[in-house]
């Protein structure tokens, strides 16, 4: 199965799978496990994905330092969280401005994941992008646990991740 079948596939598995009680335990398993860094670069939750707002408002609470996803010139900024929000052109919302800050760790949405590590995204690359910009990020996914899959199609190109967190615990590929 190529990557565009997978991902229509893995849209819809995902969907299915939406529950607020496994977001809760997710979150949970991602503050205990990453929990302690200073700084987080997460995306804003887009129609089925694990869904990162309490996350965020939890983090920001806690004096972290939370940085977004904003497109710019045709690639991905980690920019500050305040202000205004908006959507962007794919209807993902995304800050007004800011400027880019390096966070301690990023928080990647998915489709699926493997047991390598590698994440199965929407294609646009650009979370690739940012991550080989940015090696010294450690690289988290957030999913429900029924977005595994043995084995994923990848590239070249394709960074994989150091973890997935889900509702059943934390699966770290031992990068880091």
């Amino acid at each position: 199965m190529d990557k565009s079948d997978l991902r229509a596939r893995s849209l819809r598995e995902r969907a299915l799978l939406k529950d607020s009680e496994r977001e809760r335990a997710a979150r949970e398993n991602f503050r205990k496990a990453f929990g302690e860094y200073a700084s987080y670069f997460v995306y804003l939750s887009y129609r089925s994905e694990m869904d990162t707002r309490i996350l965020i408002e939890e983090l920001k609470e806690q004096g972290k330092t939370i940085c977004v996803p904003r497109i710019e010139d045709g690639r991905m900024l980690s920019v500050p969280l305040r202000g205004r929000i908006e959507k962007n052109g794919y209807g993902i919302e995304e800050p007004e401005g800011g400027e880019e800050v390096t966070a301690e760790v990023a928080v990647v949405p998915l489709l699926a994941y493997d047991d390598g590590g590698y994440r199965l995204g929407y294609g646009g690359g650009y979370y690739d992008a940012y991550l080989a910009a940015h090696p010294e990020v450690l690289r988290v996914g957030l999913a429900f646990s029924g977005q595994h899959a043995a084995a994923l199609p990848h590239d070249g190109w394709d960074i994989p991740l150091d973890a997935v967190v889900t509702e059943e615990g934390v699966l770290s590929f031992g990068r880091r």
